[in-house]
């Protein structure tokens, strides 16, 4: 039986075995897919030894998406734009390093919540690898308008000026305070402030008539990002559990050719928040 994993430190708390039996079982896709701790100074020995055993594939986790962006011997385009990896794929031409988390919220997005990103003004906060890995889904979606902002507004700059190709819509970088007097349509939540049950320090009036807050992390009720955007007028409120199953319905699709419904999946797992 082929064998995945993911790979993380810690990874007890991980919901992608459960996911990715809920795929397979309604795919008809005969595999096992198992949860793998890695020591902190040992992911590229535990993920060998998971290939040399036999197995298929790994997502990866916190805190080893840069370890495995370095263990790939190749990368998708989105990977090389991510500068990071939560998708390995072993085969007899090598390691192959995919990064579906921004495809997975895109996806989530657009089509679990019905949200167009094209010709929509777009709010990207927070400048670490959360957002990096999202500039380009979104780009590639056709926003009118996408906004990095961070707390520094140096970092925020940086990631934007990164991805300004030309010929095609260029993001720009600032800091939360030069928001002040705009409003966006889709405003997305990739700082860490959650985690540290707060929200980030945003001016007001930022959310549009009809808008999107959505946060990359997710809990039972709102988190404090989606309680001060309701607070604020946002129209609408989501936070990233449909981000979670589609990226790794990306990653089931990768490995086997066939990709799941994600929608019984992702009621199952809200149901049980």
């Amino acid at each position: 039986m082929d064998r995945y994993a993911v790979i993380g430190n810690p990874i007890g708390h991980s919901k992608s075995p459960r996911i990715h039996a809920a795929f397979a079982a309604q795919t008809g896709q005969q595999l096992r897919y198992d949860a793998l701790r890695a020591p902190l100074d040992g992911f590229v020995a535990t993920a060998l030894d998971f290939r040399d055993g036999g197995g298929r594939g790994l997502n990866v986790t916190v805190p080893f998406k840069l370890e495995a962006f370095a263990l790939a011997d190749r990368r998708t385009p989105r990977a090389e734009a991510a500068g990071a990896v939560n998708t390995l794929a072993f085969g007899a031409d090598g390691i192959l390093g995919d990064n579906t988390d921004g495809a997975g919220i895109l996806r989530d997005i657009t089509v679990n919540l019905g949200c167009p990103i094209a010709g929509k003004r777009v709010l990207l906060l927070g400048a670490g690898g959360a957002a990096r890995g999202t500039v380009l889904p979104l780009l590639d979606a056709a926003p009118a308008e996408l906004v990095v902002a961070n707390r520094t507004a140096a970092k925020a700059v940086d990631l934007a000026a990164a991805f300004a190709t030309p010929g095609r819509l260029a993001p720009t970088g600032c800091g939360f305070a030069a928001l002040a007097g705009r409003r966006f349509d889709v405003v997305i939540n990739a700082t860490s402030a959650s985690l540290a049950d707060a929200a980030p320090d945003l001016p007001p009036g930022l959310y549009a008539p009809g808008s999107l807050a959505y946060d990359m992390m997710y809990g039972k009720g709102d988190t404090p990002f989606l309680a001060a955007a309701r607070a604020q007028g946002a129209a609408r409120l989501a936070d990233g559990l449909g981000m979670l199953v589609e990226q790794a319905a990306e990653s089931f699709a990768l490995w086997r050719g066939v990709r799941p419904d994600t929608a019984p999946v992702l009621t199952a797992l809200r149901a049980d928040l």
